[in-house]
């Protein structure tokens, strides 16, 4: 999996080293002598108090964002983990429990001494930070992090306040520890949690602070923390319990994923007017009929980004070839039920937000405290409530839904190569000389070669559960393997996409000018003019791999992502939708 920051930088790189290529339209602000865009605004600071029952999506996504957070406990958290605390310690006198005076796993039936309790919180985080492969992106920590404060905070687990403190103080500071990526089969997130862990002690265990990286142990007295935390009976295990890890991933996921459905929508409007597309297939009435509030939803934003548009209409099918033109009945299947296939991917997102909004704000740890519901004092209820199935087999369904978009993408991508299938667009959309000219046949094989790759990947991981651990744990979700899955092709689709785009605005400029004098629609003019500041028109045949690349990190800075306000809706709404006919 690429990180989001490794995938930045690489934007970023690449801009500096497309810009002296010259092979761009100029773009006033962006001279082409290896310089890169100014850098952002400082972004102001996201206050969080977290108890327990109300951290947002907004949160979530300010976070992965890159803001900065000045995060606390609330005042009543605070109140009601000194009270669950006392009452476990009470509870312990009258009751074995797993990972508090119990040992765990295969382990769990061997019992421990109070003498033994804080040494067993080291060992526990010790033994279980096993991971392995590229740390996850600095943001996801952050945020995996904060969700593990939150969800302590609900006061179920046990440990005092101190400690959801220490990795908020973390947090605050800039500290990041590195989790490793592979390891964990989405039963609890144990690997990745205890690395965290023992950062959290001061232990050796690597961080980043201020971008560089380096033992916890030599960093976090750096950022003006102390070095050395203890982690009294009982609190080690719910710092490795649980799937924070896998549901911070799975929201910079939902993040990504969301951003990249809005960009296929502005990828197919871009489309539409390069074909000069029959509307109907947008009329609302037809939508309205499949009850899919979805669906209804991608065919009004669809039909506000082509609002106005005179290439979508008879006399735009007619300018090609007047002496020609017979009127299209229908297009093809790709064109017409796009917005149903799209609407696929919004349906599972909107699932995914539900689920972790919920995750964020429960209880995700084993064992937990309660009341007794009769009598005084706590009772400790060991169970599985840790477990990740729920999420992984979401990243699974998400999975599936992005690589059809990506089949989809790539199916309109060929389509504009072929005269018959793209109604009369020069073959291989070369400029010049076609023939002598090959132009982009082999931009487009680009998005083809990357589709089996995002087949293969959307296997669901979640169908292939191994047993661990002596048979204690033999049922795995592979929950992590599912996300990981998912963020590859999240970047694949990245790249299809692109050449959707890149293949599209060609297609618009070869044939400009025979349509003189009907104008795009309102947000595809906006779309092809952002692709034309910083990628020329193809001509003559030349170099493409910079042109490719640069269209990469439009769609991966977000460059290409539609604005559509209420006003530009209602205006789509009003737009007739069958001309002519």
């Amino acid at each position: 999996m690429i990180t989001k920051m490794g995938r930045i930088a690489a934007g970023v790189g690449l801009l500096a080293t497309l810009c002296v290529s010259g092979q761009a339209a100029a773009d006033p602000d962006l001279p082409l002598t290896g310089a890169v865009p100014p850098p952002a605004v400082a972004l102001p600071v996201l206050d969080l108090v977290l108890d327990g029952d109300s951290f947002s999506l907004r949160d979530a996504f300010a976070i992965l964002d890159g803001r900065p957070v000045s995060a606390r406990l609330a005042a009543d958290a605070q109140a009601n983990m000194i009270k669950t605390r006392a009452g476990a310690l009470a509870a312990l006198n009258n009751q074995r429990v797993y990972g508090w005076n119990q040992a765990l796993g295969p382990l769990k039936d061997r019992p421990l001494s109070p003498e033994q309790a804080e040494q067993f919180q080291r060992n526990i985080l010790r033994s279980h930070a096993a991971g392995v492969g590229e740390p996850l992106p600095d943001n996801v920590v952050r945020l995996a992090m904060i969700l593990k404060a939150n969800q302590m905070a609900r006061g179920t687990v046990g440990v005092r306040p101190e400690v959801p403190q220490r990795l908020l103080a973390m947090v605050n500071a800039g500290v990041v520890p590195r989790m490793p990526q592979i390891g964990s089969l989405g039963t609890g997130d144990l690997q990745p949690q205890a690395a965290a862990g023992l950062a959290a002690l001061g232990e050796d265990a690597p961080v980043r602070y201020k971008g560089e990286e380096g033992p916890a142990s030599e960093m976090l007295p750096r950022a003006g923390l102390p070095r050395d935390f203890t982690f009294q009976a009982g609190e080690a295990l719910p710092i490795i319990s649980g799937s924070t890890v896998l549901a911070a991933t799975l929201l910079d996921a939902v993040q990504r994923a969301t951003v990249l459905a809005d960009q296929a929508e502005g990828a197919f409007a871009l489309f539409m007017e390069a074909t000069r597309a029959e509307r109907g297939s947008l009329d609302a009435r037809t939508h309205k009929e499949r009850h899919i509030p979805e669906e209804k939803k991608v065919a009004a934003r669809l039909r506000a980004m082509v609002a106005g548009s005179g290439w979508m209409t008879e006399e735009g099918r007619k300018r090609l070839d007047p002496a020609n033109y017979h009127p299209r009945i229908q297009d093809a299947v790709s064109v017409r039920a796009a917005p149903h296939i799209m609407a696929g991917l919004r349906h599972v997102l909107a699932d995914a937000r539900r689920t972790l909004v919920r995750e964020a704000n429960s209880s995700t740890s084993n064992p937990l405290i309660f009341k007794r519901d009769r009598g005084p004092g706590y009772e400790f209820v060991m169970g599985g409530n840790w477990d990740g199935s729920v999420m992984g087999h979401l990243a699974d369904t998400l999975n599936a839904e992005i690589t059809d978009v990506g089949v989809l993408s790539q199916e309109l991508s060929g389509r504009l190569l072929s005269p018959r299938w793209s109604y009369d667009l020069p073959a291989n959309l070369a400029g010049g000389t076609v023939g002598l000219n090959s132009g982009m046949v082999q931009v487009q094989t680009v998005a083809a070669a990357l589709i089996p790759e995002m087949q293969a990947r959307a296997t669901p991981a979640g169908t292939l559960s191994r047993p661990v651990k002596d048979g204690q744990e033999d049922h795995n979700t592979m929950a992590m393997a599912s996300v990981r899955h998912l963020h590859e092709n999240l970047d694949r689709l990245e790249m299809v996409l692109s050449v959707q785009y890149l293949m599209a605005a060609q297609g618009i400029d070869l044939i400009s000018p025979k349509m003189s004098g009907l104008p795009l629609g309102a947000v595809t003019r906006t779309l092809l003019a952002e692709i034309r500041r910083y990628i020329a028109p193809l001509g003559e045949d030349r170099y493409l791999t910079p042109d490719v690349e640069r269209a990469i990190w439009l769609v991966r800075n977000r460059h290409l992502r539609p604005s559509i306000t209420a006003g530009s809706l209602l205006q789509g709404a009003a737009a007739p939708t069958r001309q002519g006919r």
